[in-house]
Order: C-alpha cells, then structure tokens, then sequence
C-alpha cells in the first residue's frame, strides 16, 4: 500500500472541493432521477469515507433538513398557488386578498403540474443542503481553519464555530438521549420533548463556545504589526478587489452591458483579491503543529469535484430537456447525466480510509 492511502483523515479543503463541485451540479438541474443519483453517491460517499469524531454523525440530520425542505416547498406550493394551466388535482376554496395583494393568491385550485414543480424545486434544494452536510460529515472543521488563508483567519474561526453547531447538535442529541434512556421517565409526550430539546441545544451552545474559547486563548487570527503604508495597500488592494469583482459579475448578469466589463473585470477582481489577501496574511502570525498533507487522493477528489461541476454545466447547456424536464414530460437520463452523478463516487477508491474510522471499529 502506498504511503498516500495509508489509513488517516483526507484533508478538509479537499472533501468541500468535491462537495461543493456535486452542489454546483445539482443546482444547474432539476431532473429528478439525476438529483436522486447525486443524493446517492453522496450519502455512498459518506458512509464509507466519514470519520468516527461526532462531526461524522450529522450527515442524518441534514438529511432530515433536505426532507424537511422538500415537503415545505410543496406545502409553499399549494399554500400562494403556482402553476394555473394543467391538470386540477386538489381543488380548494381561494382566499380573497386585499388590493395591495395582487399577483398573490392563497390557497385556490392546485394542479399536477404545481405540484411536480414543487417537488423538483424542492429536490434540487434538498440536494444542495446534503452535499453541504456531506461535506460537514467528512472534513474535520478544526483541522479546516488551519487550512484558511492567513487574511481570512479570524472570519475562519467565526466561520469555523458556526459550522460546528450543527455537528455539535448530533453529538448532544445522542448524549443526551442516552442520559435520558438511563433515567427513564413517565411524562408525556410534550414533556419528553421539552426536557430532550433544551439539554440538547444548552449543550451544544456551550460546547461551540468552549472551542471558541480554545481557540482564543491559543491566539487563533492573532495580528501582527503592519505600518500605515501597508495598511492603506492592503485597504487599497481589498477596495479595488470588491469594486471589480462586483462589476464584472453585474455585467455578467446582464447582456446589455459591454462585455469587456464582464469576464475581464472579474478576473481582474480576483486576481487584485488575491494580491490584497496575501498583503492582508503577512500581519497575521501563526504556526502549525502537524499540517495536513496534500497528496494524490486530495488532487483526485478535487478534480472529481470540479469535473463533476463542469459536466453539470456541459449538461444544462447541451441538454435543456434532460437538465430541465417538462412537466407534462416523464424525466429520463442520458449517459452524460449519469456520469455526472456517478463521477462523484470517485473518492471512494481513491481516497484511504479514515483512521478515527478504524477505531470506531475495533472499539
């Protein structure tokens, strides 16, 4: 076996890479069958290669948020109306509405095709917020604020604690289910709740705040000393970053404006944005015990995020009807759309298995 797929933790930037390229594909369709296969060959992905620290056990409750946000676009759907031509399939009384109300209907005739709409609408949502989950499910959040550029470091570690709530809520949740299965109880229903919620939430508040602290006090995003000169550079640099950046992606958006505003603009955004944080990084003293390396499983599952992302796109531009099925249509697949799903399943034979995971296991 060789040295790079030893067992050990992938490291962090390259497990939200690969997420994100899946997101960034699911949100360029909304053919049902293909979302469904990315749901697939994320939750796949996730099985196998997440690790045995608690972040690894909220991937359930991002799919319990996907499901929830599928049902809630439907619920929208039926609530203010949507599609008027079609098939009539629940028919309800419509509420009237004031005048400064109009083009907002309440409740009224819903047909199929509404509902179809709302389904796809909310399976393309759903599917984002797994592959964000995925992607908190398999990629350490402590080991990833190493990974922030020096500049981004102290929105890092906001960034950082506020990610770890929702991890940091499957771990209580279990912990506290358990505590509570040991004490037993006759309360009703509402009463189990109300004393299983509040540990819960109580819990994983102080925990954040307790790595928050940590980090504090081990001088996370601590500043260096920078002369005014460097500063105004820096400030210079960052303005002139978000003034092109913002012009290009306006003209982008827009086909009237011209288009040397648009994709030269915004790389020139980007390109003064990088300048401004590497200005912005040498004030910001750091060190690191042990970094993450980056071996050939991280540039594969990378480049298996962003291939996936660009065929996603490839699809939605060479194949409108597959992408973004009718609704009177039945949804079919073709093999570019397949191997745009299956494509993310890639780490799993590239990447080694995670360490904390084989300990998991033998305890």
């Amino acid at each position: 076996m060789s040295p790079a797929m030893l067992p050990r933790d992938l490291h962090p930037v390259a497990w939200w890479a690969w997420a994100l390229g899946l997101a960034t594909a699911a949100s360029l369709t909304t053919n049902p069958l293909l979302l469904l296969v990315i749901i697939g060959t994320t939750t796949v992905v996730v099985l196998l290669r997440r690790s045995g620290h608690p972040f690894g056990r909220s991937f359930r409750l991002y799919a319990m948020l996907a499901a929830l946000t599928v049902v809630m676009r439907v619920v929208f759907r039926i609530l203010f109306g949507g599609q008027e031509i079609g098939r009539v399939v629940l028919d309800l009384p419509e509420i009237p509405l004031p005048d400064w109300a109009a083009g907002v209907r309440l409740l009224g005739p819903v047909t199929a095709e509404a509902l179809l709409a709302g389904t796809y609408d909310g399976l393309r949502l759903g599917t984002v917020i797994l592959c964000v989950g995925a992607a908190n499910s398999l990629a350490n959040p402590k080991r990833l604020l190493a990974s922030v550029p020096p500049a981004l470091y102290e929105i890092g570690t906001a960034l950082v604690v506020a990610v770890t709530i929702f991890p940091q809520l499957a771990e209580s949740a279990r912990r506290v289910h358990a505590a509570q299965a040991l004490r037993g109880g006759a309360e009703g229903r509402v009463g189990r709740v109300r004393r299983f919620l509040v540990p819960v939430l109580e819990d994983a508040l102080e925990r954040s705040l307790a790595l928050a602290a940590g980090m504090d006090t081990r001088g996370y995003g601590r500043s260096g000393h920078a002369s005014r000169s460097e500063r105004r550079t820096t400030g210079a640099l960052l303005l002139a970053a978000l003034v092109g950046i913002c012009v290009g992606v306006y003209a982008w958006l827009d086909p009237t404006a011209p288009r040397v505003l648009a994709l030269p603009m915004l790389g020139a955004g980007v390109v003064v944005a990088v300048a401004g944080m590497v200005s912005a990084g040498r004030r910001v003293e750091r060190t690191r015990y042990r970094p993450d390396p980056w071996l050939a499983p991280e540039v594969a599952t990378v480049a298996t995020g962003v291939g996936v992302a660009a065929a996603g796109w490839w699809l939605s531009r060479s194949q409108v009807a597959v992408a973004y099925p009718a609704l009177d249509a039945m949804p079919f697949l073709t093999p570019l759309a397949l191997a745009v799903a299956l494509l993310g399943l890639v780490p799993v034979v590239v990447t080694p298995v995670p360490a904390s995971a084989l300990k998991e296991v033998r305890a």
